[in-house]
Order: structure tokens, then C-alpha cells, then sequence
């Protein structure tokens, strides 16, 4: 009861890093816990790549290797997950807060009937209990959160916690859960997947991020975020207004209705500050603002800010940056 089952999310047989620093912080909590971080890895042709999970911490590692399941989908991956964590009767299910995770956690603990908090940046025992503390109200205040129930499900929101020490040569013993998911049980199917091929860094795992906003006044001037990104090996980013407009596709997109992020640091060219994007983007390590307007209100978050023309500004920091890099 004290073991943390953490599923560790992987695409075409990779795994995602969000996977690592779940299963680290999974080792944590169990450790705290006095039990076991199992890591469980849902998919088809996965059991290779399954023990390498011990290098991050885990200590044993379940497989559901089924083709069925090759492809994500709720009802096939929850039905897995809430399979096995019935079996094993864990204190807590844990996964990254990714678009995989945010639809995966609310279904498994629908289908455990057990207590959910997704998106948490915080997670720690007290008194021998797991709580954690998540942003609410587009991410102006946090509340703690505990557990009524026996098995709490959690997401945790990419880069708040840390991948940790790898031990490359430590490998945790592999089994097969033993549970089956019938092709019946898969209730959505997955026509096609469509993936965009920029050469730059994936948004939510990037350490680094450059985003544009209304202020670049067009796609074409998103030119200059992409030469400093490429510099900086950064994501691009883009808020709403910039998006609306059709100057960067969705995917790009950081706020409410877009992608949390939380990279080391955070850079933003033009962008005003609206509470939808604060709420993307605030848990960034390190904020830095540009934009014209000294009232904007990036800069009451900013860790720094640039008032000035982010056409003259976001060149000249290119330029001294390659300098020292």
C-alpha cells in the first residue's frame, strides 16, 4: 500500500522525459513512504526499453505490451492502468501532466473511484500521507490538496521536477503485469498521427523558450525568435493573440487554452502579459520581457525586463549571446 505505480509515458518505443522526472519523483515519495516506485510501461513491442527505467529510480518495472495499445488511447491505456493498479493496491498512481497524462489520470481514478489532482507542482508526505499543491484559478493562487480516498492519481507538470542522478548501469527487473485489454475495450481509434517537423525543441521539454506575441506584428518578424531559439537550442513559442492571428500554429500556443510550460528560462518578445498566458507560463524558473510598453504587466512577473523595440532588442541579445556561447 505504501508502493507509488507510475506510468511512464513513451511514443514509437521513446521514451518522454516527463517519463523520467515522474518516475524520480515517484522514487521519492515511495521512498518517503517506506514502499517501492514501480513503473508501469503501456504499449506494443515496449518490454526493451522498459528496463532502463531503473536507471531513474525505479525499482521494478510492469509491462502491458499488447497491440492494441500501441497507439495512446484513454479507454485502452486507463483500462491498463487501472487494471494494474488494482492488482498491486498502490497509495498513489502518478503520471506527467502532458496532454497524455491530463486525459489519462481523471479516467483511471474514475475508474478506482479515487481522489485526482492533475497538474500539481508540488508533491510531499506529511504524516505518513502524500499531499500536493496545484495551481488554480489560472494559476494566481495554489491550493494543498489531500487525499480522502485509498489510492490517490496524480499528473505532475513537466519540467517542475528534476530528471535527478541517472545510474546508467542500473537496470530494474522487468515483468509482465498480467493484465489483458481486449480489442473490445479500446473504444476510440487512431486514424492518423500527424507530426509537425520543425528542428526545434518540443514545447513542454524544452529548458529553454522564446515566445512572441501581438507585438512581432506579423509571422514574418517571428524570423528573429527563431534565430535567437536556434542560438539558445529553445523552443519557439507563441501566445493567443499571435495564434488568432494565424502568424504560428496552436501547437506553439503557451496559456490557459494552450500549453503549460515550466522551462528554466523563459523569454517574452511582445507579449502583454494577459492572465490566460500568465497561466501557461508563470512556474518558469526565470522570466525575461521585452516589450515597448513600461505598464505591460509581464513585468510584474519578469525576473527582468527590457523596455524597448523588440526589433532592435531581440537581434542585439542574439548577437551577444553567440559571443559567449
Amino acid at each position: 500500500m505504501a508502493d507509488i505505480l507510475i506510468y511512464a509515458e513513451q511514443m514509437d518505443g521513446k521514451f518522454r522525459r516527463a517519463a523520467f522526472e515522474a518516475v524520480n519523483k515517484g522514487k521519492e515519495i515511495a521512498t518517503a513512504l517506506g514502499g517501492r516506485a514501480i513503473a508501469l510501461v503501456v504499449g506494443s513491442g515496449i518490454v526493451d526499453i522498459a528496463k532502463t527505467l531503473g536507471a531513474y529510480g525505479a525499482d521494478k518495472v510492469l509491462t502491458v505490451d499488447n497491440p492494441v495499445l500501441k497507439d495512446f488511447t484513454v479507454s485502452g491505456h486507463g483500462k491498463a492502468v487501472a487494471e494494474v493498479a488494482k492488482k498491486i493496491n498502490p497509495a498513489v498512481v502518478m503520471c506527467a501532466a502532458t496532454a497524455t497524462g491530463k486525459d489519462l489520470a481523471p479516467a483511471v481514478a474514475a475508474l478506482l473511484n479515487a481522489g485526482v489532482a492533475g497538474d500539481c507542482t508540488g508533491v510531499e508526505v506529511q504524516d505518513g500521507k502524500v499531499s500536493v499543491v496545484r495551481p488554480v484559478f489560472a494559476g494566481k493562487t495554489y491550493e494543498s490538496v489531500q487525499f480522502k480516498t485509498d489510492i490517490a492519481v496524480i499528473s505532475i507538470r513537466p519540467n517542475v521536477f528534476q530528471v535527478g542522478s541517472v545510474e546508467q548501469s542500473k537496470e530494474a527487473p522487468v515483468e509482465d503485469a498480467g493484465v489483458t485489454v481486449e480489442a473490445g475495450d479500446v473504444k476510440e481509434s487512431v486514424k492518423e498521427v500527424v507530426a509537425t517537423s520543425s528542428g526545434m525543441v518540443e514545447l513542454t521539454e524544452a529548458d529553454v523558450i522564446v515566445s512572441g506575441g501581438r507585438g512581432m506584428k506579423g509571422s514574418e518578424n517571428f524570423a528573429i525568435i527563431e534565430e535567437l531559439a536556434v542560438t539558445l537550442n529553445a523552443a519557439v513559442g507563441a501566445s493567443r493573440s499571435a495564434v488568432d492571428e494565424g502568424w504560428r500554429p496552436h501547437s506553439d500556443q503557451v496559456g490557459q487554452t494552450g500549453k503549460t510550460v515550466s522551462p528554466q528560462l523563459y523569454i517574452a518578445c511582445g507579449i502583454s502579459g494577459a492572465i490566460q498566458h500568465l497561466a501557461g507560463m508563470r512556474t518558469s524558473k526565470c522570466i525575461v520581457a521585452v516589450n515597448k510598453d513600461p505598464e505591460a504587466p509581464i513585468f510584474q512577473i519578469a525576473d527582468y525586463g527590457i523596455v524597448g523595440d523588440l526589433f532592435e532588442i531581440v537581434p542585439a541579445m542574439n548577437e551577444e549571446i553567440k559571443k559567449i556561447i
